[in-house]
């Protein structure tokens, strides 16, 4: 079906087609759908046990509304947000575009969400079906935008079963100058303190940017390392390597993410992995939209692995497709379970 509507979809401005798709999978049954749960893709963290690897990104499901449709579409785990503690229209429009013949999206949204009021008060009247994440960030206006996350990170604190703190949008100015030492440092132990204080264990995770240096990648490592961060998101757009595209749309301002992105993501996925090893988890992101792709993460380091942008070229039974044809790939070559394999890839 989805490939009979794609070509009308396409035709459609971005955001439009999205706000479509969310208030389809709001109003839409999809718990009748079957899917194929394997001890083979069984895999457990946070303290919880979950049937697939595979999960939503943040940014698909901006306002929490459809983590619970996404979960019966197949997805292991739903990472919901980025949520602000205001709400915010993020920037100006037109500010998504697509890169048809890259597979790939170019966004400059800007963290646009209802904000953490809304949003928590829409968990708590709608319990998670599964792994639920919440991605937190700071308003643009913020004149501290510290305590823009240590706000979002007391509102969730009960409500999620991790929080991200986003530090690696390229569309929020100066958000990523939370990678500097200094600056990640402060950050980091600023959250920690509201943890200890609220008698909290909720995991931690730490959302990076795939543009950084080698020497930022130790740096970064380091400070999280020390810091006893549980996970890092590895990674998010980028505002970088648009030489090879195609399309016209790669002119714009904003983060590309998709295909474009997949070996760039899977080379800092496997330095990360080399620096940290078993001490923090990773989840992968950017450009998966296979099985393949999925598993090629895992090899490189990944516990986990996230997608949004294959979701949009490859449609809404893409978790069922990659879980499916996860599981072929598992019994060919004679692995028990998923996680046997993690960063099983030799150093790139």
């Amino acid at each position: 079906m989805f490939s009979i509507l794609r070509p009308f979809l396409f035709k459609v401005n971005p955001e439009t087609a999205h706000s479509l798709a969310i208030n389809t999978l709001k109003f839409g049954n999809f718990a009748s759908i079957k899917v194929n749960k394997s001890p083979l893709l069984e895999t457990s963290i946070f303290n919880k046990k979950i049937f697939s690897p595979i999960g939503v990104a943040a940014g698909f499901d901006k306002n929490a509304e459809v983590y619970n449709s996404l979960f019966n579409l197949g997805f292991g785990f739903v990472e919901v947000g980025t949520v602000t503690p205001k709400p915010q229209f993020g920037n100006s429009r037109p500010r998504v575009f697509r890169l048809e013949e890259d597979e790939a999206l170019i966004n400059r949204l800007g963290f646009n969400n209802e904000g953490c009021e809304v949003v928590s008060l829409r968990i708590k009247k709608n319990e998670p079906k599964g792994l639920l994440g919440i991605n937190i960030g700071p308003n643009k206006d913020s004149t501290n935008r510290i305590e823009d996350y240590a706000i979002c990170f007391k509102k969730f604190l009960n409500l999620a079963d991790y929080i991200t703190i986003n530090i690696s949008s390229p569309n929020t100015e100066n958000l990523r100058d939370f990678h500097q030492t200094k600056e990640l440092e402060i950050l980091i132990r600023s959250i920690l303190k509201v943890k200890k204080n609220s008698s909290s264990n909720i995991p931690i995770a730490v959302k990076i940017s795939p543009d950084l240096s080698s020497r930022q990648i130790e740096d970064v490592s380091e400070i999280l390392v020390n810091n006893k961060v549980e996970t890092i998101i590895i990674s998010n757009s980028t505002d970088r390597n648009r030489e090879n595209l195609s399309n016209i749309n790669k002119f714009e301002r904003g983060g590309l993410s998709g295909k474009p992105i997949e070996n760039m993501s899977n080379k800092i996925i496997n330095k990360f992995y080399n620096l940290v090893g078993k001490k923090i988890k990773i989840i992968g992101v950017g450009g998966v939209d296979s099985a393949k792709g999925a598993y090629e993460k895992i090899l490189n380091g990944a516990t986990l692995v996230q997608l949004y942008t294959g979701m949009v070229y490859k449609g809404p039974r893409i978790a069922t497709h990659i879980n499916n044809e996860l599981i072929k790939i598992l019994e060919q070559e004679g692995i028990n379970n998923i996680n046997e394999v993690i960063g099983s890839k030799k150093s790139t």
